[in-house]
């Protein structure tokens, strides 16, 4: 409004913002204008008043930034259609160009009067203008490139008044902001410079890190330039106007002038050291120039009949490329000025920075790679090539600079059609495909350039070959010399047999020929080299085959060719891995009994087959026993084993101890025992012995547990005899384990007992157990026999029997025992029950204590032990019911053996007394004794009576000794001898009442009742102590 107000509403005509211009109604607002740009954040509206100032405002009304002043009143404002410009005008009678920040960027046209109008034509760069005289004029705007290109760095302008610093290896870029605008830009190495209307800005990079990006502001030089073209230096800037050429220092010195005798065309700094760098110059006349910066005098390199459109030198500074206004190419060797040669359709050129010999120039939509003086390689590109490092090509298309990455194969391959393999190597080190390098590698070997070679074969990592070409180095430092040696090899590598074989037999080496066909499994070939001389050889080459049909799967025909050709090993091998079980032992058959290894081969695979019978033969065959043995062992076979060992003794230890292992892991213990035993390994049958017993009575398996401590007793008393060193120990051993034997043995029939709801046993033998049990239980007492139970045992049986005060006795030991749950009720109601009872035993249990030493009836239970309280003599018991036999233990008087006893005992001596003799003749089976039934009736004139009577007296216990005159009086019926293994002593005991028939075993002379023995005999088959059968022979 007039009143410098702008006021927004929306669509009903509602007022939203109110803008107010500080200059009020002096500022009227003639023109206002919204951004139409998508890509701002906020909707922008520009403001122009007379008061000559050119706003901006967000749809808040919050003013962006400062006023802008103009010189002149603004008639109208107007943004281009993607709003990154502004057109204004007014009483200056021309239109201006502004960024959309509102910088002045030059004038589109000049009018006659003031303009009133102007509008951009959407998405276009055409303006058109309305004048105060009715004037209309169209204008259409270029924004032309401004940009510089060194190497891989590239610089342009971007937004009229922004510099983006773009490197074309790593993409980055960078954006400098000048808010001015930007008139030229120049780029060398780490130097950047960019031509503002009033002034020069000199950048330098950070550091010298070749993709570092970060540029500061090196120098300002605060005047204003006129030129075409500005070029940087290390230290100096070159402005370039017309034919003038000045070098400027970054203080803004004029150093030094150069007046060119024609328009300067292009421009390019070459490099050089910083101060002295060269430039290089094109003429519109043809001339080319040559320009250091600190020397005044140009140096003419060319002169063309053209004018220069583009120029660039070698990296090598020998060529020169020149383009011509004709779009003509011309390549010339600077020292000489020959003209080296020349192409059609180039509109710009490049040399390749890192290799001396390739170019590329586009034209026509094509981009041209040429090669040292080889054919041009094209493939279409859009666009104006600049830059050619390496493998990559800088393209310029429209206003994006990308790198282009081009494959080397082209050139690479013309230099190998030459033969040319170094320098097809520097061109593939520019960038070329896998299989490029391989066909370089390929080509090199073959042309015996190995260095070439090797470094294309690491490339690809080709181990196979790089083993070659270094067995070939090595070849050669050791002075072999011959070159179709080596390309021999080469071809066999390269699969090119034939030529190699030739080349083979040209050098006089036939062998590897041979070696080479051998390996390929070209055996026809091969036979042809070998002929039909060579036997030896043809031996080798069946072998060669016969291996060869073993790994092509061919088993058979493989063994037969192994078999043809004396190899019975490998034949063996192969036969036995398939189990081919007939022709192996048709192969041991034939083989002779010397040839051990096949032989042992065949056995090997006739054990791993499971074929017992052809091992067997071909150990035999061998003579090889302990193999045989050792196979009858591993099979299992023990009766083979067995009767092997019954023949050749010394392989005893080598068939029992497996056995026994064997049978332990079978759970059959106790032969495992047994066998150990036999084959002398007395520690392992211990061992075997020991944890049975210890498992046993675990177990509550009484019975099983008294077997095995006598059979551990008896196992002490073989290692005692054997064993000087261990004998007392052993001995010691025996007694022990032949005391819990008997524990044992007892106690299963009270564990019963208690246990089980039924017992076999009357109750007498259970009373008897139980005292026989408490009176060798003095000490300690062994794992697993309760005293509770036997104690309880003990008194049920008293009550029953009526020993009433062992019953009360036992009763009361109990109450200081732990009692079960189970029995507490029992023993507390039996307890009771006993004290109604008399308080004594019965007469009858009493004299079934007697001794029959000295006729002392004995307590029932004794708390010395299993011995008179008078004489101390030890009972004797019945291994069955427990009660005590007549019987009396003696012993010999010094200086009679064990023979002469049993001898005097056998002797039929007649009684001396005048009276008369009856003579009884006994016959018992095997034993035969004779009884002098002679009616002594005074117990003075039995000898061994009278030992027993007199020969007592003290406390200690005093054996009855007996002398010859005693013992050959003795009947043989009454005498019982234990005829112990040694080291231990026989042992006497004589029965004072033939009439009851005791039976003694004859292994483990324990002593019975004759009917109970023959019951449980008949009852187990064995004796029921140590389990021997009644066939066994004694």
């Amino acid at each position: 409004m007039m009143n410098g107000v702008v006021s927004i509403r929306n669509k009903n005509g509602e007022e939203k913002v109110k803008i107010e211009r500080p200059g009020g109604s002096s500022s009227p607002i003639w023109s206002i204008a919204w951004n139409p740009s998508k890509d701002e954040h906020n909707d922008i509206l520009a403001v122009a008043d007379w008061g000559q100032k050119l706003s901006f405002y967000q749809l808040s009304g919050k003013q962006i930034g400062k006023d802008r002043t103009l010189t002149y009143d603004p008639c109208c404002v107007s943004y281009f259609s993607k709003g990154e410009y502004i057109v204004m005008g007014g009483s200056d009678k021309q239109a201006s160009l502004y960024t959309k920040d509102g910088v002045r960027l030059g004038t589109i046209g000049e009018q006659n009067s003031w303009v009133w109008t102007c509008r951009v034509k959407p998405d276009s760069n055409f303006v058109v203008l309305g004048c105060q005289d009715g004037t209309i004029a169209c204008y259409q705007l270029i924004f032309s490139t401004v940009h510089g290109l060194y190497k891989d760095r590239y610089a342009y302008r971007d937004s009229m008044t922004d510099v983006i610093v773009q490197h074309l290896i790593t993409e980055q870029k960078v954006r400098i902001k000048c808010r001015e605008l930007v008139k030229k830009i120049a780029i060398y190495r780490n130097r950047l410079a960019i031509q503002l209307p009033e002034k020069i800005l000199i950048y330098e990079l950070y550091s010298d890190d070749s993709s570092d990006m970060h540029y500061r502001i090196k120098e300002k030089i605060c005047r204003k330039f006129e030129c075409n073209l500005l070029v940087v230096c290390s230290q100096h800037i070159i402005l370039c106007q017309e034919k003038r050429l000045q070098c400027l220092s970054f203080t803004s010195v004029r150093e030094k002038e150069w007046v060119m005798e024609s328009l300067i065309r292009y421009i390019k700094v070459i490099g050089g050291p910083p101060g002295r760098e060269g430039l290089l110059v094109g003429l519109k006349n043809g001339a080319i120039l040559k320009i250091f910066v600190d020397n005044p005098f140009p140096i003419t390199l060319l002169k063309l009949s053209t004018s220069v459109r583009c120029l660039d030198m070698s990296a090598s500074r020998n060529k020169l490329a020149v383009v011509d206004e004709h779009n003509t190419l011309l390549v010339y060797d600077i020292n000489s000025k020959e003209l080296l040669f020349q192409e059609p359709n180039a509109n710009s050129v490049a040399w390749n920075t890192q290799c001396e010999d390739m170019l590329c120039f586009s034209g026509n939509g094509y981009l041209n790679i040429k090669a040292s003086n080889f054919p041009v390689h094209q493939q279409k590109m859009q666009g104006f090539m600049v830059g050619y490092n390496g493998s990559k090509i800088f393209c310029l298309h429209v206003y994006s600079m990308s790198a282009v990455e081009v494959p080397q194969s082209a050139p690479m391959y013309q230099y190998l059609e030459r033969k040319m393999f170094k320098e097809a190597y520097q061109i593939a080190c520019l960038g070329v495909t896998d299989s490029d390098w391989r066909d370089l590698a390929t080509e090199a070997l073959e042309g015996l350039d190995f260095d070439t070679a090797k470094k294309a074969f690491i490339r690809i990592r080709d181990l196979r070959y790089l083993e070659l070409i270094n067995s070939i180095e090595e070849r050669k430092k050791r002075g072999e010399n011959d070159n179709e040696l080596f390309l021999a090899d080469v071809y066999a590598y390269q699969g090119k047999f034939h030529e190699a074989a030739k080349l083979y037999k040209r050098t006089g080496q036939e062998s590897r020929a041979l070696s080479m066909y051998t390996d390929l499994r070209m055996f026809e070939y091969a036979k042809e080299f070998v002929g039909v001389t060579d036997p030896k050889s043809s031996r080798i080459l069946m072998t060669k085959q016969a291996d060869w049909a073993k790994s092509s799967k061919e088993p058979r025909a493989a063994a037969e060719m192994y078999l043809s050709a004396g190899e019975h090993l490998k034949a063996i091998d192969i036969i036995g891995e398939h189990g081919w079980a007939d022709m192996l032992i048709d192969i041991a058959r034939k083989l002779d009994k010397a040839e051990r290894e096949p032989l042992a081969k065949c056995a090997f695979y006739f054990k791993k087959l499971k074929h017992h019978g052809y091992a067997s033969e071909t150990y035999s065959k061998m003579g090889d026993l302990q193999a045989l043995v050792q196979l009858h062992v591993e099979t299992r076979h023990w009766d083979e084993a067995f009767s092997l060992v019954e023949k050749h003794s010394q392989f005893k230890n080598d068939v029992f101890v497996p056995y026994a292992q064997w049978l332990a892991e079978n759970d059959r213990f106790e032969e495992a025992q047994k066998a150990f035993h036999k084959a002398g390994r007395q520690n392992e049958a211990v061992k075997v012995l020991e944890q049975l017993t210890h498992n046993a009575v675990v177990e509550n398996r009484f019975n099983d547990a008294g077997y095995y401590y006598w059979m551990l007793s008896m196992q002490c008393l073989d290692i005692a005899r054997e064993s000087e060193e261990q004998r007392d120990k052993m001995l010691k051993k025996f007694e022990r384990f032949q005391h819990l034997a008997e524990l044992y043995h007892v106690y299963r029939s009270i564990q019963r007992y208690t246990d089980e709801p039924f017992s076999s046993h009357m109750p007498e033998t259970l009373f008897n157990i139980c005292r026989f049990l408490l009176n060798n239980l003095t000490k300690d007492i062994p794992p697993g026999i309760s005293k509770v139970n036997t104690l309880y045992a003990l008194a049920k049986q008293s009550g029953k029997l009526g020993a009433y005060k062992l019953a009360r006795y036992s009763y009361e030991k109990l109450q200081d025992l732990h009692i079960p749950s189970r029995f507490q009720e029992s023993i507390e109601l039996g307890s009771l029950t006993v004290r109604s009872k008399p308080f004594h035993d019965s007469e009858d249990l009493i004299e079934g204590m007697m001794c029959y030493r000295c006729s002392t009836n004995n307590p029932l239970l004794n708390n010395q032990g299993s011995v008179c309280i008078n004489c101390r003599q030890p009972f004797i018991y019945s291994s069955s019911s427990y009660e005590v036999l007549p019987l009396v233990q003696f012993y010999l008087e010094d200086g009679i053996g064990d023979e002469e006893a049993v001898s005097l005992i056998d002797l039929e001596v007649p009684h001396t007394d005048q009276r008369d003799a009856r003579w009884q003749d006994m016959d018992n089976g095997e034993l035969q004794a004779l009884r002098m039934d002679d009616g002594f009736d005074d117990a003075e004139e039995d000898p061994f009576t009278a030992k027993m009577s007199f020969e007592q007296g003290g406390s200690n216990f005093v054996p009855v000794k007996v002398s010859r005159l005693v013992l050959r009086s003795m009947s043989r019926r009454d005498v019982l001898i234990k005829r112990w293994p040694r080291p231990l002593k026989w042992e006497y005991f004589r029965s004072l009442l033939p009439d009851v028939s005791i039976t003694m075993c004859p292994t483990c002379f324990k002593m019975f009742h004759s009917e109970d023995y023959e019951l449980l005999v008949l009852q187990h088959n064995c004796c029921p102590y140590c389990r021997r059968p009644i066939d066994e022979p004694n």
